[in-house]
This record gives C-alpha cells, sequence and structure tokens, in this order.
C-alpha cells in the first residue's frame, strides 16, 4: 500500500496525537487546599473542593475570587 492508498480518505482522523493534553497545573487543576483570595482587597477564604474560584464573591468587597496559585503566578 503507498502513502496515496493509505490517507485516502481525508478528514477522518481526530488530529489528536500524542502529547496534546493541558496536563497538571496548566490546566487549572491545583488540587485540594490552598486559597480563594480577592484581587482587589486581599481577603482569603479556604478553598473547597469541587467549587471553583471564580464561582466565589468575596465576602468583603463582592468581587469575583481567583486561586491563589493563579494570582500569585501572574505577579
Amino acid at each position: 500500500m503507498n502513502t496515496s492508498e493509505k490517507n485516502s480518505n481525508p478528514g477522518s482522523g481526530r488530529g489528536l496525537g500524542r502529547g496534546g493534553g493541558q496536563g497538571r497545573n496548566k490546566g487549572g487543576a491545583f488540587g485540594t487546599g490552598g486559597y480563594c483570595v480577592c484581587a482587589k482587597c486581599g481577603a482569603k477564604v479556604p478553598h473547597q473542593r469541587g467549587v471553583k474560584c471564580t464561582g466565589l464573591k468575596c465576602p468583603d468587597c463582592g468581587t469575583t475570587m481567583i486561586r491563589e496559585e493563579l494570582l500569585n503566578k501572574n505577579r
């Protein structure tokens, strides 16, 4: 079988290949523990498993919270 016969059905592949995933932490998974922090006033609340920090509002000023690791990464 030559190359043209092998690829006679273009577009049928999924194109994922090896190593296409985000990997740990690059995809935003920081594991259990840690804190959700307000980027505006600095208030901290313990991170709850299964609850995204961005789904929480700061108890002091009402701003959307962010995971502490992400806040420290951007500084």
